[in-house]
């Protein structure tokens, strides 16, 4: 299901001082916006955590030194921030492309100075969440829950699918149970499988919005199973009535329009309006990951049995 997003602007900015800004959170403090995410180069692989602020969604955005958070990994990054009773609560991986890895939470009051908590989710060695990352944050019926992408070991490539954690405290503090895996490989038919012998990733970037309807909306990236590679990534979209699914797939919701790809993005229901926050690359940027926002009515949504 293409959506028909009535404005979609892109890129909405450049960074100063890095290649490649990706796995953006925007978040509204009641007074700015806030956006947090991964800003470094995809041809090391070596990343910070972004920090970008702006009077509006459409900016203008300034960038603010990189957060500097006293957590080890090599993967310390793409941070899933919710603000809440004037706290920045923020969620963010350690590892991405390797076993192990733990979600770790960190609070501020200002968006810009963090104190690390101990860490909500851990990883389970020689399970199915032998692996973990890409966590984020979300309010389901009043609850707070935590979505993630987790994998197996792996020989050859990560293929991660996404799991659900609840905070048994009904606070960000957790502790935290795990529900376990609401949507696998299997259950996204335009995903590239398991199997596929040029097989490129799995299933990250998830986040889970309440719509106004009641049923949960699941925000998510997918890779095609078919084109070149780095032209693959696809923002998705899947409904269910309930938070731990099952989900049913409406499919990429966004076409670059160019070569390239999009993906890792943040949803955010206001009123009649939908926004989605994303990221992609395409040859008008030289292929380098940038910003994007596109908005529509949420009302398509209540077509989508």
């Amino acid at each position: 299901m293409k959506i028909d997003f009535d404005t979609n602007v892109f890129p909405l900015f450049h960074p100063q001082s890095v290649d490649d800004l990706k796995d953006p959170c925007p978040v509204f403090d009641g007074r700015l916006w806030h956006v947090f995410g991964s800003s470094g180069t995809v041809t090391t692989e070596t990343w910070r955590i972004l920090h970008a602020t702006a009077p509006d969604l459409y900016g203008p955005w300034t960038e603010h030194e990189a957060i500097e958070l006293p957590i080890n990994g090599t993967g310390v990054a793409a941070p899933g921030v919710i603000h809440e009773s004037g706290v920045f609560h923020m969620f963010i991986q350690t590892e991405f492309m390797k076993s192990g890895g733990r979600c770790e939470h960190a609070v501020s009051n200002d968006g810009f100075h963090w104190v690390v908590l101990s860490p909500a989710i851990l990883a389970i060695p020689d399970t199915e969440e032998d692996g973990i990352y890409d966590p984020h944050p979300a309010v389901i019926g009043g609850r707070r829950y935590l979505v993630y992408s987790a994998m197996p070991k792996f020989n050859r490539v990560p293929q991660p699918d996404i799991y659900l954690a609840r905070s048994q405290s009904d606070s960000w503090f957790g502790p935290w149970k795990r529900i376990g895996k609401i949507l696998d490989h299997a259950d996204v038919p335009h995903h590239n499988t398991r199997e596929d012998p040029d097989y490129e990733w799995g299933i990250e970037g998830a986040q889970l919005v309440e719509l106004p309807d009641g049923r949960v909306l699941l925000n998510a990236t997918c890779f095609l199973p078919n084109g070149l590679r780095g032209n693959r990534q696809r923002v998705f979209f899947a409904i269910a009535d309930e938070v731990a699914g099952p989900y049913v797939s409406i499919g990429p919701v966004l076409e670059p329009g160019q070569p390239g790809e999009n993906g890792h993005s943040t949803v955010m229901i206001e009123g009649s309006q939908l926004s989605l926050f994303y990221q992609s690359r395409v040859a008008a940027t030289d292929h380098r990951w940038r910003y994007g926002l596109a908005r529509c009515d949420v009302a398509l949504f209540s077509k989508v049995a």
